[in-house]
């Protein structure tokens, strides 16, 4: 079983894209456009302090009505966030991610921010591992 250390190590790109807390929701929203991407952390002081999604930007600013312009990440951001080590398993992250209905997880390894983990990047690896299986199956009741 992969740990997510080997799912990082794996990604073709292990860039992480964060903001401060005053940056305003549309910077943020443009940051994720420009970029490809679903969430971007939030950093204060150099430290995680939440994370923001496409999701928290059409709950939080869209259907409210909100301007994305005057309203900061600070206000909308997820800030008690679940997050994970390199040791831990793509499994245990599957778990945690669909029990909470979580698409992001941030890496932790020593209190650091080590990278970011996306349900994009655990469906991929599990996928890749099934084929592997299937292969390694085919291969044996070939008799190769």
């Amino acid at each position: 079983m992969k740990t997510v250390g080997d799912i990082l190590r794996g990604k073709p790109s292990s860039h992480l894209y964060a903001v401060g807390p005053e940056t305003s929701v549309l910077e943020a929203a443009e940051l994720m456009a420009e970029k490809g991407i679903g969430a971007v952390l939030v950093l204060e002081d150099g430290q995680l302090a939440g994370i923001v999604t496409e999701r928290d930007y059409v709950r939080r600013v869209v259907v409210l009505e909100r301007s994305a312009y005057a309203t900061t990440v600070a206000e909308i951001m997820t800030r008690n966030l679940f997050v994970v080590g390199l040791r831990d398993s793509n499994q245990y992250c599957m778990q945690l991610m669909t029990e909470k209905n979580l698409r992001h997880l941030p890496v932790l390894e020593q209190g650091e921010l080590v990278g970011l983990l996306s349900i994009r990047d655990l469906v991929r690896d599990v996928t890749s591992e099934q084929e592997n299986l299937i292969e390694q199956l085919q291969h044996y009741i070939r008799g190769d």
